[in-house]
C-alpha cells in the first residue's frame, strides 16, 4: 500500500489545525465582542458560509482567487516564484477554509457559555478586556475550544471536494486519503480502497471519542459553575 496519501493527509491536517485553531479562536473572540447585533449576525454568517457551501463551490472560489492567472495566485508566482494552485500548500488552503467554520463555531459557543457574572466581576476588579479573555474566558472555554479543534482536525483530514478543485489529485504531492480512495475505486482496486477507508474510519472514530471526552468535561465544568453561582 502506498503510504504517501496517509503522510500527506496527516501533514496537511496537522498544519491546518494550527492555522485554524488560532484563526478560529481569534475570530470567535472578535465576533462575541461586537456590540452591534446586526454586524455580529452578518459576520457570523460570512465566517460560517464555508460550512454550508458545497466543498466544490468553496474550491471553485479558491481556484478563482489563487489560480495562476488570478490576482493572488499570479502575485505569488510573479513576486515569489511560488505557484499555490496544484501544490501541497493548496491542500492546506482548502482544508483550512473548510475546517475553519467548525473551529470558529465551537469556540464561539464555548465563549458564549462562560458565566457573564465572572466577566462582570473581572471588569469590576479593573481587568482589561485582554486580561478577561486570557484569565476568565479562555480557561472556562477550554473544553469547548479543544472539542472544536478535534472536530476541525478531522474535517481537514477528510476534505475532498475543495482539495480536488484547487490542489488536484497528484500522486505523491496532493493526493490525500480521500482522493486516494477515489482514485483506487476509479481504478477498480477495491482492496487498496478498503485499506484507506479503514484508516479513515479509525481516525474518525477516535475523533468522536475525543469530542465526547471534551464535551463531557465542558458539561461538568458548566455544572460546577452553576453550583458555584448558586
Amino acid at each position: 500500500m502506498d503510504v504517501s496519501p496517509i503522510l500527506i493527509s496527516m501533514k496537511t491536517a496537522s498544519v491546518t489545525i494550527v492555522i485554524t485553531f488560532f484563526l478560529g479562536v481569534a475570530a470567535a473572540r472578535w465576533v462575541v465582542g461586537l456590540r452591534s447585533k446586526h454586524l455580529r449576525t452578518i459576520m457570523d454568517g460570512l465566517l460560517t458560509l464555508p460550512l454550508v457551501l458545497p466543498p466544490t463551490v468553496a474550491g471553485f472560489f479558491l481556484l478563482y482567487i489563487f489560480g495562476v492567472k488570478r490576482p493572488v495566485g499570479e502575485f505569488f508566482l510573479n513576486y515569489f516564484g511560488y505557484k499555490i494552485a496544484f501544490s501541497w500548500s493548496a491542500t492546506v488552503l482548502a482544508a483550512t477554509v473548510v475546517a475553519f467554520p467548525l473551529m470558529y463555531r465551537s469556540a464561539r459557543g464555548a465563549f458564549e457559555q462562560v458565566d457573564e457574572n465572572l466577566i462582570f466581576a473581572g471588569r469590576t476588579l479593573g481587568l482589561s478586556e485582554r486580561e478577561i479573555f486570557w484569565k476568565i474566558m479562555m480557561p472556562n472555554a477550554v473544553p469547548g475550544v479543544l472539542s472544536g479543534g478535534v472536530l476541525a482536525f478531522a474535517r481537514g483530514l477528510g476534505e475532498f471536494g475543495a482539495t480536488a478543485m484547487i490542489a488536484g489529485n497528484i500522486a505523491g504531492k496532493t493526493r490525500t486519503l480521500p482522493l486516494a480512495i477515489y482514485s483506487a475505486v476509479s481504478a477498480g482496486d477495491m482492496d487498496k480502497a478498503w485499506d484507506y477507508v479503514a484508516i479513515i474510519v479509525v481516525i474518525s472514530f477516535l475523533t468522536v471519542v475525543g469530542m465526547n471526552y471534551f464535551s463531557g468535561k465542558e458539561k461538568k465544568q458548566a455544572k460546577r459553575g452553576q453550583r458555584h453561582v448558586s
